[in-house]
């Protein structure tokens, strides 16, 4: 199994400093008795964050046709059950195969009559081991043949990356909260107001030299890698 790997990465954003002068009589009170806007500074951070998964999630089926939506199901659960069988035996784990949609529905000539039934059953399947993902993938077309579904290999979730982004974000506005605050010989009060943009970019998909040249060898399945942003813009009041 590989293992994950993470690398953060912080980049600096530009950081603008706003400043709010209260009035110097009464005490940050206008002439109408209403309160002056506090003095502020607020500032920009990137937090990046890098990594390679190491959890594949495939989502795999079989699409049946038949003149009956009995014959249809029937021969659609004898091959799905197949394709279960083929994702046990590469290895992976009962909970880590879940039921994803199964759906009955009629099939229609030109003429708008019903000629047969489609029946699809898609499951989702969680891949610990990246090195089998080829041979799962080509042992669930040898079973399904014509009539198997691979929607896509979307990777596990990025929550850990998200975390870790934001709090390289966070950390780096704060910091430059401080600088400044101390360039300015102010003091830092509190933290009025924090707002958060992600970017998360999909993983990477790489097909090797070897797979390319060798048509018979598994489906090429590379983790690639995954990169995540968050920016975050933070106002501080400034005493």
């Amino acid at each position: 199994m590989r293992a994950r790997s993470w690398c953060a990465v912080g980049v600096a954003a530009i950081t603008v400093l706003t400043v709010s002068w209260a009035s110097l009589a009464g005490a940050g009170v206008s002439d109408e008795g209403s309160r002056e806007e506090p003095r502020t500074v607020t500032v920009t951070a990137t937090g990046l964050v890098e990594g390679t998964p190491d959890v594949l999630e495939l989502v795999v089926g079989v699409q049946s046709r038949d003149k009956s939506a009995r014959e249809a199901l029937d021969r659609n659960n004898d091959l799905a059950q197949k394709v279960i069988d083929a994702l046990r035996d590469a290895g992976v784990e009962d909970d880590d195969v879940q039921t994803n949609n199964l759906s009955v529905s009629p099939s229609y000539d030109n003429d708008g009559d019903i000629n047969g039934y489609e029946v699809s059953n898609l499951v989702t399947a969680k891949l610990k081991d990246f090195d089998k993902a080829g041979e799962v993938i080509d042992a669930a077309t040898n079973i399904a043949g014509d009539e198997v579904i691979i929607q896509g290999v979307p990777f596990d979730d990025n929550s850990i990356l998200v975390a870790r982004a934001r709090t390289e974000a966070v950390k780096r506005a704060r910091s430059q909260a401080q600088q400044l605050a101390k360039a300015a010989d102010v003091d830092l009060g509190d933290l009025l107001s924090m707002t958060e943009e992600s970017a998360p970019e999909p993983p990477v998909f790489e097909q090797s030299a070897d797979a390319r040249e060798g048509a018979a060898s598994a489906a090429p399945i590379e983790p690639g890698s995954e990169t995540l942003s968050v920016q975050v813009t933070l106002v501080y009041e400034i005493k």
